[in-house]
């Protein structure tokens, strides 16, 4: 199995000496091609700082993290902005849509950095928009548009330049219960049927009984993980992230 993420003993610090957080310590693991991950954490866990790391929004303080073989915490300047162009797609809470752009202009803006010509971004627009769903409101502007629509356009644009990893950070926490639901399966469609790759941070039990593996982040450190078996349904594996959560002494808001 081809691995596409690889974190080796990160570690994250905040402040200076008279005064240090160590918000990520000695954190490893590994993501493969085609998996669905998830990062759960109480607040404060340090879960959102590992994905600002990944997605080299913020930079650690030590160890090193590869995406498919590559040392990105080496990266600057020219080639740190073309690895975040060409190999990461982002999902997050609140959307990130340009207001003055339509849905096609919004999905088409990452094939347009990429130097992508009319013909190819038409195709691979209307493509992804059918599978998603979201044919119908490519002309409309994000104002005309419903949360789980919007949401679903920011995931089109994610995938849509085909990257070697999707980084989605807390992509239900802005969607009603049955948005949330229609963005999860439309996530699932993306990892069964195009091998999307994704890594999702969550606090949301139900969120995350969507991903193949759980990670749990406690105090800065891995605290344990969870696998779901292959035959396992979703209710089960809701259940035993419930249990996970609650020694982490988490709260959980939502049910199947």
């Amino acid at each position: 199995m081809h691995t596409v993420l690889q974190v080796d003993n990160v570690e994250k610090y905040y402040g200076s000496k008279g005064n240090l957080t160590k918000a990520l310590e000695e954190v490893s693991f590994q993501v493969d091609k085609g998996e669905f991950v998830g990062i759960m954490g109480a607040s404060g866990s340090g879960k959102t700082t590992l994905l600002n790391c990944i997605s080299t929004i913020d930079r650690v303080t030590g160890g090193h993290i590869f995406v498919n073989g590559r040392d990105i915490t080496e990266l600057k300047g020219n080639a740190l902005n073309r690895f975040r162009r060409e190999e990461l797609g982002f999902i997050f809470q609140d959307f990130n849509l340009l207001d003055t752009m339509t849905a096609y202009e919004n999905i088409a803006l990452a094939l347009s950095i990429q130097g992508k010509g009319s013909k190819e971004i038409e195709k691979r627009v209307k493509a992804i928009a059918g599978q998603l769903g979201i044919a119908d409101v490519l002309q409309k502007y994000p104002y005309q548009m419903s949360g789980g629509q919007k949401q679903r356009v920011a995931s089109a644009r994610a995938v849509v330049t085909d990257p070697m990893l999707v980084l989605a950070d807390e992509p239900t926490g802005a969607l009603d219960s049955r948005a949330a639901r229609l963005l999860l399966e439309n996530f699932t469609y993306l990892n069964d049927q195009l091998s999307a790759t994704i890594l999702m941070v969550t606090h949301d039990a139900f969120t995350a009984s969507y991903a193949s593996r759980i990670i749990f982040i406690k105090d800065g450190r891995i605290f344990t993980e969870l696998r779901r078996g292959e035959e396992e349904n979703r209710r089960s594996f809701f259940n035993k992230i419930i249990d996970v959560v609650s020694l982490l002494g988490g709260e959980l808001n939502d049910v199947v």
